[in-house]
């Protein structure tokens, strides 16, 4: 609802104080303004009237979006009000309509609003009345009769309402009177009569001043001198047919189409009766659109009509004797419409890219589609193209918004091209369409995935740290950041050591590289690990692999004999009978390699022998056999070399010394192998080690046998103390005894328990055990291991009293119950440390 008031002031200048009540009605705002209002006048307060703050309107990015009004209404953000742009002209803007009207849209954005906006332009009295033409003659007859019309005329004013035309004024009155008519388009013109004969004797020009006059305040008017010259006497005047023509005619006709004719008659015979026809109270502009024939009263199209600039036109017409009589007439004109205008798309608004997550209904853009026809030819269907994800709706008048209507995938459709397509009711219909092209932005809505499910990679064992084993490479079908991935090792454990201490990978390119550690598929044969890989997104997004890492083997160990076993302290003797026959299973040679596959495949082959012709090996299974039946005449010692060889390539191999003897009685074989002699590469090496034994033994010997003296010597000092003193005796237990070192040699546990007295000191007391042994030792040169011999020290600890066990000799023998015998070597004769050396000989 609008209320205005009007205010007269004191001068010339006419101020109108204008209350507005701004009303929002269906999503619309009204105000009304008085044209004529300076650049930068107030309009009205929109945020204020919409009920929100200015920086709403900031943030929105609030802007008016019509192309029709944006020069006479401006937008002020910062204050969120409306604010005049040009100067407005309302007759300029609007003609004779009313009410008259500015109307546009303003929008804004987050979240997307539209809001129309129509501010009124109210009429001020800033136009006076005017006539066509300032001065016109008219000739009339002296015998005109009084009543006679002798004129009919209209002034023009630009202003409506009560602003516009309200009346006539004619001065002087004294042969004519004036009567007011309204038309039927409510406009007001005048006729003026004759109101008493006229003497063309007494006077025969008369001039006349016929003014118009408006409703505003203060009043304006125009006037219009009306010359008359009194002629001789032309008793009858033209005479149209009808007092208003009509006619129509369509849009767009072409130059000379006749719109209509009109005609009029006159009684009068010769000059007086041959009537002309002419325009009167014609507009300018629309002189130039119609001609008029004066001899036939043809109307004619000499111009372009448009039926968006007049609906309709007005013309006045005189019909004229040549006795200076006339009529009077209107033909009024209709434009009719034709679909002569295209539908005009405009882009309101336009958001792109929109995220690929935008739920369905979000507001992509808002378009404009007008026609400016007329009618059906002005009703217009506005679509978009089919198959794509979007919908367009109506919204406003002859606005629409485009949504999403589904779901939108960047990676199947990065982009869309949409065509609006508006399409009139006319006949033919017209159509116009625009294109727009929708990017879609990319969210992080795919994880990475590998090219494969799984990984598998061989690397030869003994590798160079650092050494690439192989890529692992995974795709994201996002875009940008979200597709930028990384490689990352899953920690996990692999034999208590983190796989970081095995493997790394690269971050960037997927590599996986072997680090410090070089592999020993002895220990390793195979291990499997994860690597994720992780998008760049926010929140990002990964996927895992596993990756299974297999060890090749490389020939890198030789053959290790199992059987016989090697030691260089003793000898280990094979007995075989003399009566032994030929494929006699003398020994086998066990031996095993730690590699796989061929490089785990064994040969055995005789590289050395006493006498080749007795003995040979298996080639696959090691065993050796005689290949000729023993005689006499052969050895008993004989030394075999076997070569154990893989199948590797190079390949490695080892070789083990077997020793055999060929006897049927055991006394025999320990005389042999009593005096058996080893190589001089061999002996050499024991000596050294021997000699160096023998050193650091005396050396401990002797330290020993110092401390213990003066340890003994200092106790039998304090012992002579205690003989001469009258202390109590006081019995002494000693402790229980046994070997718990867990060699196996003491078989029993001996306790010792002695109670003595003061003068005990003196005594000896000499226990001899037993030697319990199950092999036979045979060095005679005292090179064996050295055997750990039990004795026990002094229980007391007294330096004259010691409890001692002595050896029945410096070489004692004991054949054990399972077959084989030991000999054992004192070095020193009543020493504690002998030397064993262990042999095992086959009865």
């Amino acid at each position: 609802t609008t209320n205005y008031f009007h205010i007269g002031l004191c001068g010339p200048l006419l101020a109108f104080i204008l209350v507005s009540f701004a009303q929002i009605i269906h999503g619309q705002i009204r105000y009304s303004i008085p044209e004529e209002m300076r650049k930068g006048s107030f309009v009205g307060n929109v945020a204020e009237d919409l009920g929100m703050n200015t920086k709403r309107m900031k943030s929105g990015g609030a802007r008016i979006v019509s192309g029709d009004s944006s020069e006479y209404i401006r937008l002020d953000v910062d204050k969120g009000t409306l604010v005049v742009g040009e100067r407005i002209d309302r007759e300029q803007l609007c003609g004779q309509t009313s009410p008259c009207s500015l109307s546009f849209e303003m929008i804004m954005m987050n979240p997307m609003q539209l809001l129309s906006i129509v501010v009124e332009i109210l009429d001020v009295n800033d136009n006076a009345p005017f006539f066509t033409d300032k001065d016109i003659k008219i000739e009339i007859s002296e015998s005109t009769l009084p009543g006679t019309r002798i004129l009919q005329e209209s002034a023009t004013d630009p202003d409506v309402g009560i602003n516009t035309l309200q009346g006539y004024t004619l001065h002087p009155t004294d042969h004519f009177s004036i009567k007011i008519q309204t038309g039927p388009d409510g406009s007001k013109y005048v006729e003026m009569y004759l109101y008493t004969p006229l003497d063309r004797e007494k006077r025969d020009n008369l001039l006349l001043t016929l003014t118009a006059v408006d409703g505003g305040d203060p009043q304006r008017s125009g006037a219009l001198k009306i010359h008359i010259t009194v002629l001789d006497a032309n008793d009858n005047g033209p005479v149209f047919m009808h007092p208003i023509f009509k006619a129509s005619v369509t849009e767009n006709a072409a130059t000379g189409t006749v719109v209509t004719t009109v005609s009029a008659t006159d009684a009068d015979e010769g000059p007086y009766g041959h009537v002309t026809y002419h325009f009167a109270r014609v507009p300018p502009d629309f002189a130039e659109l119609f001609s008029l024939d004066e001899n036939t009263g043809k109307i004619t199209v000499t111009g372009q009509i448009d039926y968006e600039k007049n609906k309709q036109y007005e013309l006045g017409l005189q019909a004229k004797d040549q006795g200076g009589q006339m009529d009077s007439t209107k033909v009024i004109i209709d434009v009719i419409d034709v679909n002569d205008n295209v539908p005009l798309i405009t882009l309101t608004s336009f958001s792109s890219p929109i995220s690929e997550d935008s739920i369905s209904g979000t507001t992509v853009a808002i378009i404009n589609v007008k026609d400016i026809d007329s009618g059906k030819n002005g009703r217009v269907e506005c679509s978009i193209n089919t198959k794509i994800p979007f919908a367009i709706q109506s919204s406003l008048k002859s606005y629409y918004t485009l949504v999403t209507d589904g779901v939108l995938d960047r990676e199947r459709n990065t982009e869309y091209s949409i065509t609006f397509t508006a399409v009139d009711e006319g006949t033919p219909p017209l159509s116009a369409s625009k294109a727009i092209t929708l990017r879609i932005s990319d969210v992080n809505d795919n994880a990475p995935v590998f090219e494969q499910s799984s990984y598998s990679a061989t690397v030869m064992e003994n590798n160079v740290p650092g050494v690439s084993v192989f890529s692992v490479k995974a795709h994201d079908s996002d875009w940008g950041q979200n597709a930028r991935m990384s490689y990352v090792l899953i920690d996990s454990q692999f034999n208590g050591n983190p796989i970081s201490s095995y493997i790394s990978v690269n971050a960037e390119t997927g590599a996986i590289q072997a680090v410090l550690r070089t592999f020993d598929y002895e220990h390793i044969k195979d291990f499997q690990f994860r690597v994720k890989a992780q998008d760049g997104g926010s929140p990002p997004l990964s996927s895992n692999v596993t990756v299974k890492i297999m060890i090749q083997d490389q020939n890198d160990n030789a053959p290790q004999v199992l059987y016989p076993v090697q030691t260089s302290s003793s000898l280990v003797a094979e007995m075989v009978p003399r009566s032994a026959d030929v494929g006699y299973l003398v020994t086998k040679v066990v031996a095993v390699d730690v590699d796989s596959g061929q490089n785990a495949w064994l040969s055995y082959k005789l590289q050395k022998a006493t006498d080749r012709a007795l003995f040979e090996v298996g080639l696959q299974n090691g065993e050796i056999r005689t290949i000729r039946q023993v005689t006499d005449k052969d050895v008993v010692k004989q030394r075999l070399t076997v070569v154990v060889e893989d199948n590797g390539q190079p390949s490695r191999s080892a070789t083990v010394n077997v020793n055999v003897a060929v006897a049927d009685s055991f006394p025999e074989v320990l005389s042999e192998f009593t005096d058996f002699t080893h190589d001089k590469d061999y002996n050499d090496n024991l000596t050294f080690y021997l000699v160096l034994a023998l050193a650091v033994v005396s050396f401990l010997f002797i330290t020993c046998l110092v401390v213990i003296i003066s340890v003994k010597i200092y106790r039998w000092r304090q012992s002579r103390v205690l003989y001469h003193s009258n202390l109590p005796v006081i019995p002494y237990y000693p402790p229980r005894y046994a070997d718990t070192l867990g060699t196996g040699t003491l078989q029993h546990v001996y306790n010792y328990e002695v109670c003595r007295t003061t003068d005990s000191r003196k005594s000896d007391c000499k226990f001899a055990r037993p030697c319990s042994q199950n092999v036979l030792v045979m060095d005679p040169s005292s090179t064996g291991t050295v055997q750990r011999m039990q004795s026990e020290k002094n229980i007391l600890g007294e330096p004259d009293s010691p409890l001692e066990v002595s050896f029945l000799d410096n070489t004692a023998v004991f054949i054990a119950a399972e077959g084989c015998f030991a000999l054992s070597h004192c070095i020193i004769p009543g020493s504690y440390l002998c030397l064993l050396t262990k042999r095992r000989y086959r009865f």
